[in-house]
């Protein structure tokens, strides 16, 4: 890595803990872990690395918080400023969480975030600053700026911002919007999101569009998205382009197939496969997700798929259709027992498994090998470079007997 792409936070927040090595090296690292992962199912075939793997995440997230002075352990707020206005308390910072902790690492340049949402974290805090807007300290339940979110279409351009509040009024709002959006006139939209509970949540359940269509879209494999606050859309758009098309690969679908999207979140695999099957179902838990999911498919005229609003397992069970190919994308904890019984009952020829977390993805290879699957193909895309994060596709047939 050269000097000018050294990381200044390496080793403390955790959040690019691979970034010092060479990145042939990241990438050779990654596919020998996840053959080792693999060991006794398959071989990966091919590792799809980036050209340029810095500044993908078109997802940011960043703590807003105040640097405690040293010795101060009081639980009672202190004044902030002196006569003059100066701060006389700790910095306001933009940062991440210390891996496995609830420290705050003030993070002024992410080399794994988006070029412009770092420009915007920026703006923000020293609007804090001179604005006098408090970050929530939720030890003393004081202040009000909890997080900021950020959202930007890698080929629209579209930026949303999401100003995460630990209370239910946001005051000054107005005069914060303004000066925000005269250092940042190509914002697209800013959303007001509660989160009063103590939680590890980012986002919480009330919010409101404060500018804007309080969602951003974006194009991907072709296809028009729209992208609101919570909805789930991976984070680097590029190698996600590669990931579909891997995985849209391994199905080898002919035209005529009825495929099922699990954890079809806003659409975007079943959107993507839609093209090469005759009839797509996507199924997913999360509300809002499903309401972009059929907005898109409108958007982009695509007639021959559905979206359910449905646990994927228990709609496969009371739906007992004839199904050709399944396409899963977990999140990280993988799919539980419930989900694999339902999924091996529905006897699918096909199985597409993308995971961003080999371990689990193994685990559950174990559960439909046994419930007669075998493992015909892997291969990985680096998703996440800088980072020990990988994605891996696999390909699952059903025994012929």
């Amino acid at each position: 890595m050269s000097d000018k792409m050294k990381c200044p936070n390496f080793g403390q927040c955790g959040g690019c803990n691979i970034i010092d090595k060479p990145y042939d090296k990241q990438l050779e690292q990654k596919k020998a872990y996840v053959n080792e992962q693999l060991k006794g199912y398959a071989a990966v075939d091919m590792v799809y690395g980036m050209e340029e793997p810095f500044h993908y995440r078109n997802k940011v997230h960043v703590v807003i918080s105040r640097k405690k002075a040293s010795g101060d352990h009081s639980k009672k707020a202190p004044d902030r400023y002196d006569k003059s206005g100066k701060n006389v308390k700790g910095e306001i910072v933009a940062g991440i969480y210390e891996e496995e902790s609830h420290n705050v690492v003030p993070v002024e340049e992410c080399l794994l975030h988006d070029a412009y949402a770092n420009e915007i974290i920026k703006s923000i805090v020293d609007i804090m600053k001179k604005g006098r807007f408090e970050p929530y300290d939720e030890d003393r339940e004081t202040g009000c700026i909890r997080h900021v979110l950020i959202r930007r279409g890698h080929i629209t351009k579209e930026t949303m911002v999401v100003i995460v509040t630990g209370t239910r009024i946001f005051p000054g709002n107005k005069n914060f919007i303004r000066e925000l959006l005269k250092r940042h006139p190509d914002i697209t939209t800013i959303v007001h999101n509660v989160n009063d509970k103590r939680t590890s949540m980012v986002l919480g359940e009330n919010q409101r569009t404060l500018y804007g269509k309080g969602y951003i879209e974006d194009v991907l494999c072709g296809l028009r998205f729209r992208i609101s606050p919570k909805s789930f859309y991976q984070i680097n758009s590029i190698q996600t382009e590669l990931l579909y098309d891997k995985a849209i690969e391994f199905a080898d679908l002919k035209g005529n197939e009825t495929v099922i999207d699990a954890y079809c979140g806003i659409g975007t695999i079943a959107m993507a496969a839609a093209k090469s099957a005759g009839k797509v179902i996507g199924v997913e838990l999360n509300k809002d997700a499903v309401r972009d999911a059929r907005i898109n498919a409108r958007i982009n005229n695509v007639g021959n798929v559905e979206f359910y609003n449905d646990d994927a397992g228990g709609f496969m069970e009371r739906n007992a259709v004839n199904v050709d190919a399944v396409f899963i994308d977990p999140p990280r904890s993988g799919s539980d027992e419930k989900f694999l019984g339902s999924l091996i009952r529905l006897k699918p020829e096909k199985i597409v498994y993308v995971s961003c977390n080999v371990e689990t993805q193994r685990r559950d290879l174990g559960v439909l090998s046994k419930g007669g699957y075998t493992v015909e193909r892997a291969c990985v895309v680096d998703m996440f470079p800088g980072t020990n994060h990988v994605e891996c596709v696999v390909l699952m047939s059903k025994v012929q007997k």
